[in-house]
C-alpha cells in the first residue's frame, strides 16, 4: 500500500506492507530515535505524535497514519528545542532508552497549551517507563520545558 503523510513537518511517501507497523516504517527510513522497548505498547519508548496525540508506534499499523501528521523524537527536538535543553539542564535522562518517548510526551503536553502541575505531569507520563531516574528529574525536565 502507498502511505502518504506528513512526517516531522515534511511530506512523506513510501510503499509499505499492509501489516507494517509505524515504528518499523519510521526506523527503516532513518529515524532511529524512536525505540522499541517492549513491543506490546506498555513502556512508551516508541511514542510518537499522531496529529497531536501520543501513540505507541509499536502497535499502530502504518496505514493508520495515512493523510495524518506524525512527529518522532527527531522532529520534536527540532520543533521544540527547549524540551531537549530542559532534559539536559535537569538531567532528565541517564541510559537514554526512555528519553525519546519522554520527550514526545512533553511535546504532547506542550501542544495542549496549558501548564499542568507535577501530579498531572506524573499521570500523563505514567505510560513511559524508566528504570534509571526515579522520575524526579524527568518531571522536573518536563515542567521546565513547559515553562520555557
Amino acid at each position: 500500500m502507498r502511505l502518504r503523510c506528513r512526517l516531522n513537518g515534511e511530506p512523506f511517501e513510501a510503499e509499505v506492507a499492509g501489516d507494517a507497523l509505524l515504528l518499523d516504517v519510521i526506523r527503516e527510513h532513518g529515524l532511529t530515535g524512536t525505540k522499541e522497548g517492549c513491543g506490546v505498547g506498555v513502556c512508551g519508548a516508541c511514542s510518537v505524535l499522531l496529529d497531536r496525540d501520543p501513540v505507541s508506534s509499536c502497535l499502530l499499523l502504518a496505514g493508520c497514519a495515512r493523510d495524518r501528521e506524525v512527529w518522532t523524537v527527531e522532529g520534536v527536538a527540532r520543533r521544540f528545542p527547549e524540551i531537549v535543553a530542559a532534559f539536559s539542564a535537569h538531567e532528565g535522562l541517564q541510559c537514554g532508552a526512555c528519553t525519546p518517548g519522554q520527550a514526545v510526551m512533553a511535546a504532547a503536553l506542550k501542544l495542549r497549551g496549558h501548564r499542568p502541575g507535577e501530579e498531572e505531569i506524573r499521570r500523563f507520563l505514567a505510560g513511559n517507563l524508566c528504570r534509571c531516574t526515579g522520575y524526579r528529574s524527568i518531571v522536573d525536565s518536563v515542567k521546565a520545558a513547559l515553562d520555557g
